[in-house]
């Protein structure tokens, strides 16, 4: 790793460990490795609270807090980037937002206007204004069906918890920057991955939905680390005590991080995070 931290004066044992998903705790088949799923529930064992932290709706996170046995004990599921988090063992939801109707459809518009299609999520639904390669790979990816809307508009007026506009990461940023300019006191906006820029509600992100489950329990944010790899990582880097990013992560995350993993998601980069934090083992065992 870029830097142990464990030598550092005032070195606190984390209380909570939060952990983003996709690239991050997930290798690139969407598993969870033995060491690693042992290695957390350890963490548990020694009362820690587990946060899985994601751009994903809570249905498709379930099956992973499942994996991890966290329907079984308390701990928490961050959705849809912070607009949503819930209890993992008891489903109930401890905070939500949602996009002000007249905002969300200023952004439907804009991003039309400039040949963009949209998409947002509903239960177990991905719905999306106009079908789309991006939209079809995230089908893909997380296994939730893909619906077509006619009139997105109208049910975007519902209210929504996030839009995702996809797009060619190369002319992405054009839309990306109109929304800014004609939005941004009323929004929060950013890339989950290249072609996904997010807009959820202003104020809305990882770190703040860490800060709200710590006061719950009771955690400093120094007693917090944090583990991620893209840029919907940043706020909840930026505010644990201990901000990680992973080897495979976006350099900009890794340039704010406090340390880098000298592994992979595919090559147990969370679990050495973790055997060296809580248990103090520098070289661990494979």
């Amino acid at each position: 790793m870029k830097s142990t931290g464990l030598e550092k004066p005032g070195f606190v044992k984390p209380r909570m460990i939060a952990l983003d998903l996709d690239d991050t705790l997930l290798r690139s088949d969407l598993s969870i490795s033995h060491r690693t799923r042992n290695a957390i529930k350890r963490t548990e064992s020694e009362g820690v609270t587990v946060v899985l932290a994601s751009g994903r709706i809570p249905s498709a996170m379930e099956q992973f807090a499942k994996l991890l046995g966290l329907h079984k004990r308390p701990g928490y599921l961050v959705c849809n980037n912070g607009a949503l988090i819930q209890e993992s063992n008891t489903g109930n939801v401890v905070y939500e937002v949602k996009i002000e109707p007249g905002t969300a459809l200023a952004i439907c518009d804009l991003a039309d206007a400039e040949g963009f299609p949209v998409q947002m999520y509903d239960d177990d639904i991905m719905y999306v204004s106009r079908q789309n390669e991006f939209s079809n790979y995230d089908e893909k990816l997380t296994g939730i069906r893909q619906v077509v809307v006619e009139n997105f508009r109208a049910m975007v007026g519902e209210g929504c918890y996030k839009l995702i506009i996809p797009g060619d990461p190369m002319i992405l940023g054009h839309v990306e920057s109109l929304v800014r300019t004609y939005l941004g006191d009323k929004i929060a906006l950013f890339t989950s991955r290249p072609y996904f820029l997010e807009v959820l509600p202003r104020g809305t992100d990882k770190g703040s939905a860490l800060a709200r489950i710590a006061e719950i329990r009771g955690i400093k944010s120094e007693e917090v680390l944090a583990i991620g790899d893209s840029m919907n990582d940043e706020a909840m880097i930026r505010w644990a005590g201990i901000g990680v990013a992973m080897a495979n992560g976006d350099e900009r995350i890794k340039s704010i991080a406090d340390l880098i993993t000298d592994r992979s998601n595919d090559d147990d980069g969370v679990a050495e995070v973790i055997e060296k934090y809580f248990f103090g083992k520098e070289h661990p065992n494979e």
